[in-house]
């Protein structure tokens, strides 16, 4: 097993003995359960709610919004008190807010619990990408973030699908996936060893006097944030690390959308094309660290992934045909994979110490922005082009505009880093 794991990533496979390693991989999983979960049952839960096919992507609109005022503020907590602090909480919350779901049929309550799992959600995600940046460097962190990535892809090929079987039987049993949150929160409290804490105690950060000392630090990388988010290199980054969202998480809004009413699928459809996706974003993602060793560095492989994004979701948006809508998600899961993993890969390298989880924080804030806005552009695209397009063109219209800010933006962004720094990043 170990040979297979040698050949496939390389010597930055002994990464994966790392206990610490492998619980931050299992709290992971939550993230395939925050959109890819809903994506194949929003058509589904249309006639439970009733609401109309506009009004549904509010599931995922609620859900991604809590993230964009609570994720700064996650990161000075982070960085003041520690990783596990914030983790068992966050995992605690989005559990139990979720699996409420499966409870009610008030939308109005829906959209309170999926806010309450954005909530939770907040706090998973940054703190498993700040400490892995604290556990690695270079090649094996690149590999650490590909490697996490590659698990979310895995979850997203298996969830969505047990989602889309499950709901046949019942609108409510896939809700209760998301109770798999409480026994990893449980887990993370009992055998997670804090890096940050750890790190704290061997430099021996305690007493009153350190307190005071640790207070005035805090204060000061506030300045220092900016600063470092301001470099022109860093912005650009900064703003590539939302794009592709743009291209995925619009894909997880209207994929049902597009399978049922436009191509004349199945919800069973919906979720086997999330898979599809899902598995080879996993593949490319956990590729990321060697693409990176082999083509020297890290600009290469992200123009080749943005166009792949690009490239996938406008085959995706033109598709005669479910088979040819099932390859342009494969490409455009290549290229999220890759995409992903290298952007959170150079976030964490822009700074270390009591910094780097503000800056993970204050990217991945960016990153629910877009993840917000974009289901709400998507309905008004499809709203406003209806009558002009009729139903399926305004559908393939939202797809194709999602695909080029997606993609074609951040080959813009990479080029623009590049330069700054005047070499490959």
């Amino acid at each position: 097993m170990a040979n297979t794991f040698d050949a496939f990533l390389g010597r930055d496979a002994r990464i994966l003995g790392d206990g610490n390693f492998r619980i931050l991989l299992l709290a992971n999983i939550t993230q395939a359960l925050g959109s890819a979960l809903v994506s194949p049952l929003l058509t589904s839960l249309t006639g439970p709610y009733g609401v109309s096919a506009a009004e549904i992507g509010l599931v995922m609109s609620v859900f991604t919004a809590p993230a964009i005022l609570v994720i700064p503020l996650l990161g000075v907590l982070i960085d003041r008190y520690g990783r596990k602090p914030v983790l068992v909480p966050a995992l605690l919350l989005f559990g139990l807010s979720g699996t409420g779901l499966a409870l009610t049929t008030d939308f109005t309550v829906v959209l309170v619990l999926r806010a309450l799992q954005g909530l939770g959600f907040a706090g998973i995600l940054p703190v498993i990408i700040t400490s892995i940046g604290d556990l690695y460097n270079g090649s094996e962190e690149a590999t650490g973030q590909g490697l996490r990535f590659a698990v979310s892809g895995l979850s997203q090929a298996t969830f969505p699908v047990l989602a889309g079987g499950l709901v046949v039987l019942a609108w409510q049993y896939p809700f209760l996936l998301y109770s798999v949150a409480i026994p990893i929160a449980l887990l993370v409290y009992l055998r997670f060893e804090d890096p940050h804490a750890s790190g704290r105690a061997a430099a021996g950060e305690d007493g009153a006097g350190e307190k005071a000392d640790e207070r005035e630090d805090t204060q000061g990388t506030i300045g220092e944030l900016v600063a470092l988010a301001s470099r022109t290199e860093v912005l650009a980054i900064l703003l590539a690390r939302g794009l592709p969202v743009v291209a995925w998480l619009g894909f997880f809004t209207y994929n049902s959308v597009l399978v049922v009413r436009v191509l004349g699928g199945t919800p069973q459809q919906a979720g086997v094309l999330v898979a599809a996706g899902s598995v080879a974003y996993a593949g490319a993602a956990s590729q990321a660290g060697r693409l990176t060793t082999v083509l020297g560095g890290r600009a290469v492989p992200l123009y080749g992934a943005n166009l792949a994004l690009a490239g996938g979701v406008g085959l995706l948006a033109v598709a005669p045909s479910y088979p040819i809508a099932g390859l342009g998600v494969v490409l455009a899961g290549i290229g999220f994979g890759i995409t992903m993993s290298l952007y959170r890969s150079l976030v964490t390298g822009f700074a270390s110490g009591p910094l780097r989880g503000k800056i993970v924080s204050l990217a991945e804030a960016g990153g629910r922005i877009t993840a917000t806005l974009t289901p709400i552009v998507m309905g008004g695209v499809i709203a406003s082009a209806t009558p002009l397009a009729g139903f399926s063109g305004a559908v393939r219209l939202a797809f194709l505009l999602i695909g080029a800010v997606g993609g074609l933006g951040g080959v813009l962004c990479v080029g623009v880093a590049s330069r700054a720094v005047e070499s490959t990043l």
